[in-house]
């Protein structure tokens, strides 16, 4: 929906909805915000969206299958399994410390409950492709499956979520991606199966 616009709408109507979701409590921030910072008339983006909700969703949609395309084209080539989580675990990181508004977005101000409730939180293409990945794993016994994929999947982006979490919370110190490699071995071995013999050689 988002990009039914004109590019140059598109464009401002972007950048303020990044500005003022990532910056001001979810709650407080109302489309009137969005309508007089991107110069828009309220009663447009209203036609168009019919909520806050919808608007920031529509938003967060685009910009997470930007992270999906870049995650599609890093992996091509990539036929290690640890590798290719490995691409993934730094991309995600990459993405929100050059997107931080995004991030901010994402894991912090969106309300879960009603973010949870709309088709976009599943983002079916991103987590298809990485659930694939950690099937993969599992059935070649290279990753725990004692549990579910969605299971490991969770503990990775609860990893990605939390790093960048207290990242902000610290004052942006350092770099997150320039972290990934130490930071994914720590998620790697509590993703590995213990028994697989190339696990216990890595670890």
């Amino acid at each position: 929906m988002a990009d039914k616009f004109h590019p140059d709408v598109h464009q401002r109507l972007e950048k303020a909805v990044l500005e003022i979701f990532s910056n001001s409590d979810f709650h407080k921030a109302s489309i009137r915000d969005v309508a007089e910072k991107a110069g828009v008339s309220f009663t447009t983006i209203y036609k168009h969206y019919g909520s806050k909700e919808r608007l920031v969703f529509a938003f967060v949609d685009v910009w997470m299958g930007k992270l999906t395309d870049r995650i599609v084209d890093h992996l091509q080539g990539i036929e290690d399994l640890k590798e290719k989580l490995r691409k993934v675990f730094w991309l995600q990181l990459d993405y929100y410390e050059r997107h931080v508004g995004l991030g901010r977005i994402v894991f912090m101000t969106l309300p879960m409950n009603t973010w949870m409730g709309d088709k976009t939180f599943d983002q079916p293409r991103m987590m298809g492709l990485m659930i694939d990945v950690l099937r993969q794993g599992q059935k070649e016994g290279i990753l725990n499956s004692d549990v579910r994929a969605g299971t490991l999947l969770d503990f990775l982006m609860g990893f990605v979520q939390r790093s960048f979490f207290m990242w902000i919370l610290r004052g942006q110190n350092g770099s997150l991606a320039a972290e990934a490699n130490t930071l994914f071995e720590m998620v790697w071995r509590g993703m590995a199966n213990p028994k697989y013999k190339n696990n216990q050689h890595n670890s």
